[in-house]
């Protein structure tokens, strides 16, 4: 019992021993290949680093022969450039010896200029001390022989000379003024006849009052309504006054505003074609017209643009445009005559060679205040400004605006065509009406102007103020004075009266001579 239990102890004790012994090899044999792995990773890390040092090594080698290259390089071209400053300055140095010679050899010349000078400036003092000296006898002897002393002859020889250097004077002015008048005439003629042949306007016929037809008595009765209610409606919604009056089957309607004017007109006629005239209906009426009116003037003003082909322009422009066209002044359509002014102008800057469209801009433009005159304060010119340069436009465009009627002066040709094509267009025949007192007063001013002037005897305005003739005492004034006369008129004219177009200025003088036979 007792030996297999020892067996049993033993065999378990040979056991442990060969699996100690088992993993004793497995951990050698295991330790054996790590270490062979290390040492296979340190030969590759060697490897490495000795490619890592080669390659390293190469690199600097190519930097370094790259550095040396560029130095070289750099070198070379500031050896070129110190040898082209050396160049210059060798250049320099010839051209500054040049010139001290030169500098030199004139020196020399002046020195001995500056000695001839010396020479001559005292033989001439010399010789004025000696006609000096006979001047003086020569005085001497003519005061004994005239009896009058040097200050008396000085005088009167002075007031012969102004004498005749005045008939001079005036005879030069009056040749270069006609040989001027006649140039200028010719061309200013030829533009103007060109400008005015290529371009016709249908004369405006509507004036400033606007009247509306009726169908019938029966409907003045229904346009004033109940106690007035429908009359008191209209001239609330549209601003403006009716009257009805005497005047059969016609009602007048009176407002200083033209738009509002054109309203009510627009909205009485729809009224009547309707037949349906209570204040609800004046009101919906009204709304209406005035929403087509605004679409009206805005294509009128569109249209006015692509007419006269000015370019692009701003929407409140175009709108202000077609504001014009119910806008007169003295009769004259305001519209009408901007484009007018607008086709003169760019006609007359195309025949001198200047920019048409921007003269075409100008003179469509230069009455653009009249759009806003009667809703703002100001004049025409200072709203038209304002509005110009709000929007933008041209120095040229808003000098013309400026100096159209003179109040600033032009500073461009551009200004002075607009100007010109503004008095045309408001000067031809039937465009413009005036009241008979402003037609007297202006012609007594005329005639009065005239009239200041010594020897003028008599003056006559004839040519509806366009032409004044001055008859002169031929006594008094000769033919010479008379072109004096003539021009003194026209300056006193231009900046004491204001006219639109020109007025001529005719000096008369004539000698008659009578005798009776007996």
């Amino acid at each position: 019992m007792n030996n297999p239990m020892i067996s049993s102890i033993l065999f378990g004790i040979g056991g442990i021993l060969i699996g100690v012994v088992g993993m004793l090899a497995i951990s050698k044999l295991g330790l054996n290949r790590a270490q062979q792995k290390a040492a296979m990773v340190l030969e590759d890390a060697n490897r490495q680093a000795e490619n890592t040092v080669r390659q390293a090594v190469l690199d600097g080698k190519s930097q370094v022969y790259e550095l040396k290259l560029e130095a070289e390089k750099e070198v070379k071209e500031r050896k070129m450039e110190i040898q082209e400053l050396e160049a210059k300055l060798s250049r320099r140095e010839d051209t500054m010896n040049f010139r001290d010679e030169t500098l030199t050899a004139k020196e020399k010349q002046i020195e001995h200029k500056n000695q001839k000078i010396t020479e001559k400036l005292s033989v001439l003092e010399k010789m004025e001390a000696e006609l000096q000296q006979k001047i003086d006898v020569q005085i001497v002897e003519l005061e004994r022989v005239a009896s009058m002393s040097a200050t008396d002859a000085k005088k009167e020889l002075m007031e012969a000379v102004e004498k005749k250097m005045d008939k001079e004077v005036t005879a030069y002015i009056r040749d270069r003024e006609e040989e001027a008048k006649s140039k200028a005439a010719e061309t200013a003629r030829n533009v103007i006849a060109l400008a005015i042949q290529r371009y016709a306007q249908e004369e405006t016929q509507e004036r400033t009052v606007s009247v509306v037809g009726l169908p019938s008595e029966e409907m003045k009765g229904r346009i004033i309504g109940r106690e007035g209610r429908n009359i008191k409606a209209i001239e609330q919604a549209t601003g403006v006054d009716l009257i009805i009056d005497d005047t059969p089957e016609a009602i007048t309607i009176s407002c200083f505003d033209p738009i509002r004017r054109e309203i009510a007109r627009l909205a009485l006629e729809a009224l009547i074609r309707d037949g349906r005239i209570q204040p609800g209906r004046i009101e919906d009426v009204v709304n209406k017209v005035t929403k087509e009116l605004n679409d009206t003037m805005m294509k009128t003003g569109e249209e006015t643009v692509f007419k006269l082909g000015i370019g692009r322009i701003d929407k409140e422009l175009i709108q202000l445009l077609g504001r014009l066209k119910y806008r007169y002044s003295y009769g004259q359509n305001c519209l009408d005559h901007s484009m007018e002014v607008a086709a003169l102008a760019g006609m007359m800057a195309a025949e001198l060679g200047l920019n048409q469209s921007l003269a075409k801009r100008a003179g469509l433009l230069h009455d653009i205040g009249k759009a806003i005159d009667f809703e703002q304060d100001g004049s025409h010119i200072e709203l038209g400004v304002k509005v110009a340069k709000k929007h933008g436009e041209d120095a040229i465009v808003i000098n013309a605006i400026q100096s159209h009627h003179g109040d600033v002066e032009p500073s461009h040709l551009i200004s002075n065509l607009v100007a010109a094509a503004d008095a045309l267009s408001a000067a031809r025949p039937g465009a413009r009406f005036e009241s008979f007192e402003n037609y007297i007063n202006r012609l007594e001013q005329l005639e009065k102007i005239a009239n200041d002037f010594q020897g003028v005897s008599k003056t006559y305005a004839i040519q509806a103020g366009r032409e004044i003739r001055v008859m002169v005492v031929p006594e008094q004034v000769d033919d010479l004075a008379c072109h004096k006369i003539a021009r003194e008129i026209r300056d006193k004219i231009e900046s004491e009266l204001t006219y639109p177009g020109q007025i001529k200025v005719t000096v008369i003088r004539e000698t008659r001579v009578s005798e009776l036979a007996k």
